[in-house]
């Protein structure tokens, strides 16, 4: 970005940073808000992207989208199936107004994204306007075009409070040629331990999902090959094959948490473990995804304990819906990697102008 040439909506974005900086005030971040509930709590006055958006560059035979950070999730996820492709790690929106900003800036993923990749491996460039105000640009716009430490994806998942993000370059993948949901009877140490034996056949698995009693296995690909593996599962595992009405009601309800688990008063954690842990040993109801590496849990257990067994199983618990906050949202850092957080903190928001707080108390 050329500060000389600001959009005008981002020269007045970059101005209520710098005042904000002056004056001393706090600014939080909002897109959509569609993501408001998660993290510690908002602080500061509103700093709205919505009004700087649109999608800036796309070509399709590139594989990469280029779009303001205002821009709605639905209009970029749109124009990408106009020509077949799609945001391949299937990142929660948690509503209608969500911005591709919010997306970047969450860096959550969905049920493909231990088979495709995280948020954060595909983002390739981003801009930004750090804490004093300053304009800057970090990757770009192709697949190989990261020199040095890559900022652009530093920047997903850190939920704003680094700077405010303004526009960011995707990685994008088609659409895969066929798909297929299959559904069997499994308890929870069954499914777990089918999961891992599937993690090391060549099946073109996209997302599992054991809920409810019953685990989920979709595959995706080439015809021959989804068409191959729900065969067998179908002969050998006497799967239930869903009708694709189904499937995409299943898989909509577990990525934007519409699923009737997801509707309670309890606390939601969202545990991120090995794929191999065993079963934890914690009361509550769950929701088993990403091959086992992600486990959503519903329980009034207290904090410290649900912590202890994801800490015992090699892992972390972050409290994503509901609760006492007072707990701390985010799982507490270790000592070194709290320092490494001050610092870069202190890099592009010296002043502690953007989000603070919303991740840990110190930050």
């Amino acid at each position: 970005m050329n500060v000389s040439t600001l959009h005008p909506v981002l020269a007045e974005l970059r101005d209520q940073v710098r005042a904000a900086a002056s004056a001393g005030r706090a600014l939080r971040i909002r897109g959509g808000g569609t993501k408001d509930f998660y993290g510690q709590q908002l602080v500061g006055d509103l700093l709205d992207t919505r009004g700087y958006h649109g999608i800036v560059d796309y070509e399709p035979t590139e594989l990469v989208i280029t779009a303001r950070s205002g821009t709605p999730l639905a209009e970029v996820e749109a124009a990408l199936a106009e020509h077949g492709q799609m945001l391949a790690f299937e990142p929660p929106a948690f509503g209608a107004a969500a911005t591709i900003g919010g997306v970047v800036a969450a860096g959550l993923s969905g049920p493909r994204r231990a088979w495709a990749g995280s948020a954060r491996d595909f983002v390739l460039g981003a801009a930004m306007i750090d804490g004093g105000g300053r304009a800057l640009n970090f990757g770009g716009r192709v697949m190989k075009n990261v020199a040095g430490y890559d900022v652009a994806r530093l920047l997903c998942g850190s939920l704003g409070i680094l700077g405010l993000i303004v526009e960011v370059s995707l990685k994008v993948l088609p659409k895969p040629a066929a798909e297929c949901t299959l559904r069997m009877r499994l308890d929870e140490n069954e499914a777990l331990r089918a999961m891992n034996q599937w993690s090391a056949q060549p099946l073109p698995i996209s997302a599992t999902v054991w809920h409810d009693g019953g685990l989920a296995v979709r595959f995706s690909g080439a015809v021959a090959a989804v068409e191959a593996a729900a065969a067998r599962f179908e002969r050998e595992r006497m799967a239930l094959r869903l009708d694709p009405a189904d499937a995409t009601r299943l898989w909509h309800g577990i990525r934007e948490q519409t699923d009737d688990f997801f509707d309670g008063s309890q606390p939601l954690w969202r545990m991120s473990l090995p794929s191999t842990a065993p079963a934890l040993e914690v009361a509550g109801a769950q929701v088993i995804e990403w091959g086992g590496a992600l486990r959503w849990l519903r329980s009034e257990a207290d904090a410290g304990e649900i912590r202890a067994a994801a800490e015992g199983a090699g892992g972390s618990a972050t409290l994503f819906r509901g609760g006492d906050r007072a707990v701390g949202v985010f799982h507490p850092l270790p000592a070194v990697n709290a320092t490494l957080q001050r610092r870069l903190k202190q890099t592009f928001d010296p002043s502690g102008v953007f989000n603070p707080g919303r991740m840990y108390a110190v930050l």
